[in-house]
């Protein structure tokens, strides 16, 4: 009898078996290219649906269902997904991976991945992405295929200094020095450079200004998308933070609320200390570097330009303070932590950054 109920088990949760339409109350989903994982459970938590996917059944498998709580991981293609599923009907949860993970019990695949989603998802501390929008995601990419043509081309001008430096041709740094690399490059009169050398050197001057120019429009696009936006507005209000910054903010960030405070948000970008606490002895190393790469480095540089340039910034008995007792770099850092959490205020308030007040 032991055996004939573990098959009728095995049979009821099998890949072929459908779920009543009012059993199912919880499901975890596995995303894939081609392949998703379904782990369901009902109301009393057990395990009612075991199932594979492919890409095209997702949506009409789902549309079968009654409403229930779908759990995501906020990985690729999560946002989309999590849109089809709420149009229909259901409630979609994404959740970072890294608090997935610690709900997987042996040997990771794709049946243990879904299974750790449905059981983190109906966690009470279980913190979970905000879902974006089309239009968000669009804005984000804005940032995104900026990034990547900053990174060409910071390439393709690092290998343009190298192989002019063998032929003894240099030039001041900075990207606004290159346009005398180039055109050096293109005067047929200068005899430091061999003709075949000349012609491959001219390749990249190419790609650097047409890299160039594909930066410039997609920065015009993102002044034009901050100027329509109120959000963005307000947070260029903040010293420190630039339309770029500003655009980068309130597009990456959906909803301030799912941050409890200003220190959350700050301690969400990494630009926290790391703690390794233990026996009621505190110990703090260098930041966490956690949370969005790329906000952050947004957040420090806007603070060293503000360190360089803001007089205002300057004449702060905090910003004073500070440097006299740690290195710039700290310095630049502490600042960003500051501006991340006016940042968050402004956001979840829906105010403009008003400046304190200093006393005569």
């Amino acid at each position: 009898m032991r055996h004939l109920s573990a098959k009728l088990l095995s049979d009821r949760i099998s890949s072929k078996w459908e779920p009543s339409m009012g059993e199912v109350t919880t499901i975890g989903l596995d995303l894939a290219k081609h392949v998703f994982q379904v782990h369901g459970v009902d109301a009393e938590e057990a395990t009612v649906l075991r199932k594979q996917l492919r890409r095209a059944q997702v949506l009409a498998f789902f549309s079968r269902l009654r409403p229930c709580l779908v759990g995501l991981e906020a990985c690729a293609t999560a946002h989309y997904w999590a849109r089809e599923l709420r149009a229909l009907g259901h409630e979609v949860r994404l959740m970072p991976a890294q608090y997935v993970k610690a709900y997987i019990k042996r040997n990771k695949h794709d049946a243990a991945d879904a299974e750790a989603i449905c059981e983190a998802v109906g966690r009470p501390t279980m913190r979970f992405v905000p879902v974006k929008t089309a239009d968000q995601q669009a804005a984000v990419l804005l940032h995104r295929g900026r990034e990547r043509l900053v990174r060409q081309r910071t390439g393709l001008v690092n290998a343009l200094r190298g192989h002019l430096a063998e032929f003894g041709v240099i030039a001041p740094q900075g990207l606004r020095n290159v346009g005398k690399l180039i055109a050096i490059i293109r005067d047929n009169g200068d005899t430091r450079l061999p003709d075949v050398a000349r012609q491959v050197l001219q390749v990249l001057a190419n790609q650097i200004e047409q890299i160039e120019a594909a930066v410039a429009g997609l920065e015009r696009q993102l002044l034009a998308w901050h100027k329509t936006n109120a959000v963005s507005q307000r947070l260029a209000s903040i010293p420190g933070i630039g339309p770029i910054i500003a655009t980068a903010l309130a597009t990456t960030v959906a909803d301030p609320n799912v941050f409890h405070s200003g220190r959350e948000f700050a301690a969400w970008l990494g630009l926290v200390p790391r703690q390794n606490s233990t026996g009621g002895k505190t110990r703090l190393g260098g930041i966490t570097k956690r949370g969005n790469r790329y906000l952050r480095r947004l957040l420090i540089n806007g603070a060293s330009a503000n360190l360089l340039r803001s007089k205002a910034t300057n004449a702060d008995p905090w910003v004073i303070g500070l440097r006299r007792r740690r290195p710039p770099l700290v310095v630049a850092v502490a600042l960003a932590n500051k501006t991340a959490r006016i940042a968050w205020a402004v956001m979840l308030r829906e105010r403009e950054y008003q400046p304190r007040a200093v006393a005569a």
